[in-house]
């Protein structure tokens, strides 16, 4: 057989063999790709089904392990005040409470020692990133193990080891004594709470920014200075737009993380500072109102999410990294 002479599959299964000279052939290619076309159609729709089936197990998880916890959290919200079941009379009483009184405070230093401990953090990860990725590749190793073996022990224990080290007649106030140097604590402050929520949430920002930096293509880097461009420059056009991926993913799960946080403003804050996290526990276990507790929980989740949203929105990770137009 010619090698032009390719067989098609038609509706009945039967191979059309094409003549070349044959000047009917255009239509006949054109009735072979249509064949082929079907074919291929019936194939994708077959796999995209079959696809669909295999993974049934995994959307099932999430269905019951994460949409239906949430529903039931947003539906206790509108339940009336004190009650413990999902099958009250709907009431807005809730969210009137929550307007009505000086939860918004709460929120408000919630939000914004989020955002300020995002900022820090991108501030001293990013060198420290860049340095582990591009510099001290191999000492990198070792400094992502310790990083790592942090995370193993409780983040109270962690944060108490702050309060030893701290507190008056601690760590540092025991050696300054010795020395005759006077010691003021800083516990109980702003200023240690934000402390640390940098310290606990440091991995949650350094790792993202590491695998971000790691993308940028070293050649990329050579061929900018080559060209005469600054140490400034290069970090401004060529590190930060391609590590940016990194950068919206790990600032978007810091602010996730440390907006939640409750632990630093009770240990390391002494209840100075009541983050709406801690409200929301006092709301479910001490006044026992789950309904209040479900409505600030729906407010913080719809917040947050929208943050969330809109900063994937404008920075897509897909489209930073080129796998989308």
């Amino acid at each position: 057989m010619n090698s032009l002479d390719l067989p098609s599959i038609t509706a009945t299964g039967r191979p059309i063999v094409i003549d070349p000279t044959d000047k009917a052939r255009p239509y006949l290619d054109d009735r072979r790709d249509g064949c082929v076309s079907r074919w291929l159609a019936r194939r994708l729709a077959k796999s995209a089904s079959a696809g669909l089936w295999y993974a049934s197990p995994l959307i099932l998880v999430l269905l019951v392990g994460f949409v239906a916890p949430l529903f039931c959290v947003v539906w206790f919200s509108f339940m009336p005040e004190r009650t413990f079941s999902l099958f009250g009379t709907p009431t807005f009483s809730n969210y009137t409470q929550i307007f009505g009184q000086t939860y918004y405070r709460s929120l408000f230093w919630s939000l914004g020692l989020g955002a300020l401990t995002t900022a820090i953090l991108l501030v001293i990860c990013y060198p420290l990133a860049f340095a582990l990725a591009k510099v001290f590749k191999r000492f990198a190793t070792f400094v992502t193990i310790g990083i790592t073996l942090s995370l193993f022990v409780s983040e109270n224990i962690r944060l108490f080891g702050w309060v030893l080290g701290l507190m008056k007649g601690g760590v540092i106030g025991g050696l300054l004594g010795t020395l005759g140097l006077p010691y003021a604590s800083p516990l109980y402050d702003v200023g240690v709470i934000v402390l640390g929520l940098v310290y606990v949430y440091l991995p949650f920002m350094l790792f993202p920014l590491i695998l971000g930096i790691q993308m940028v293509p070293d050649q990329v880097r050579e061929a900018a200075f080559d060209l005469g461009a600054s140490r400034w420059r290069v970090f401004r056009e060529i590190d930060v737009p391609l590590s940016m991926p990194g950068i919206v993913i790990g600032s978007m799960l810091t602010f996730v993380l440390a907006v939640g946080a409750m632990a630093e403003a009770k240990i390391l804050g002494g209840q100075k500072v009541v983050t709406i996290a801690a409200e929301i526990e006092t709301a479910f276990t001490y006044a026992q109102n789950w309904p209040l507790g479900s409505g600030l929980s729906t407010l913080l989740i719809g917040i947050v999410g929208t943050i969330v949203f809109l900063t994937l929105r404008k920075f897509d990770p897909e489209t930073l990294l080129g796998n989308k137009s």
